[in-house]
């Protein structure tokens, strides 16, 4: 099994990461705020894969293990907050709504200078408050543990497009539909068809960053319309798959 790589102090700095590239499992002492100033961040555990364009941030507590991907050119802009600093008293990985002064405040406060400054001070003290009023959103992958529920999941990881219903699908896993059903609420908390969302709203994000049309997209995440991918991606992020791609 791979060394975790520790890093006692979270820091709080700007890297650019290219399409593809990862950063390897580590944790710290310190919590962390995550968020893509460009491109997608997805960020992984043992607990599953959280991921976020630039409407949402990324909290990741102190202690736990993750590793990050790039989607697109991503601009990363991690911010460390003390163990003691927790604004929003969160002690799982979470996906926070962000708001335009939020961005300007996590854009600023992860540019150098990374120094003590008064003026640093206030900044973070504004960005702690905008975070106890961030609302938390539900941009998660959890990651299966039942024999059965990973393969329908990979399965679709395969392909987002797949058409068939959850009857068809437990059969191939050689599993009753009840079952199955039971399994996605009681391990991932959430229906068969809000996951199946999920999983689609996943790799449309990859494949936008990538610079797929959003034509395409749609198609080949498996939504009957590309005006009906527009309405789900609109709810879901605050913008449309264009602006996505533009902001970019």
């Amino acid at each position: 099994m791979p060394k975790i790589r520790h890093t006692p102090q979270a820091p709080t700095v700007t890297r650019e990461l290219a399409p593809g590239e990862r950063i390897d499992a580590h944790r710290h002492d310190d919590h962390q705020i995550i968020y893509a100033g460009s491109g997608v961040v997805a960020v992984t555990t043992d607990a599953g894969t959280w991921f976020a364009p630039g409407t949402r941030a990324i909290w990741v507590p102190a202690g736990c293990v993750h590793a990050h991907r790039a989607h697109g050119h991503l601009a990363l802009h991690l911010l460390g907050l003390p163990a003691d600093t927790n604004p929003l008293g969160l002690d799982s990985p979470t996906v926070l709504a962000v708001g335009p002064l939020l961005r300007e405040l996590i854009l600023a406060c992860t540019r150098a200078p990374h120094d003590a400054s008064p003026e640093r001070r206030r900044l973070r003290a504004v960005l702690l408050d905008q975070l106890r009023a961030s609302p938390q959103q539900p941009v998660q992958l959890p990651a299966p543990a039942d024999p059965r529920l990973i393969t329908v999941c990979d399965l679709l990881h395969s392909d987002p497009a797949d058409p068939r219903g959850l009857a068809d699908l437990a059969a191939a896993a050689g599993a009753g539909e009840r079952t199955l059903s039971r399994l996605f609420r009681r391990e991932l908390g959430m229906t068969f068809p809000q996951w199946r969302t999920q999983l689609r709203l996943y790799h449309a994000l990859r494949m936008l960053a990538d610079g797929m049309p959003v034509t395409a997209v749609a198609h080949r995440c498996g939504w009957s319309s590309t005006s009906a991918f527009i309405d789900v991606f609109r709810r879901a992020y605050g913008y449309t798959p264009g602006a996505h791609q533009r902001r970019d």
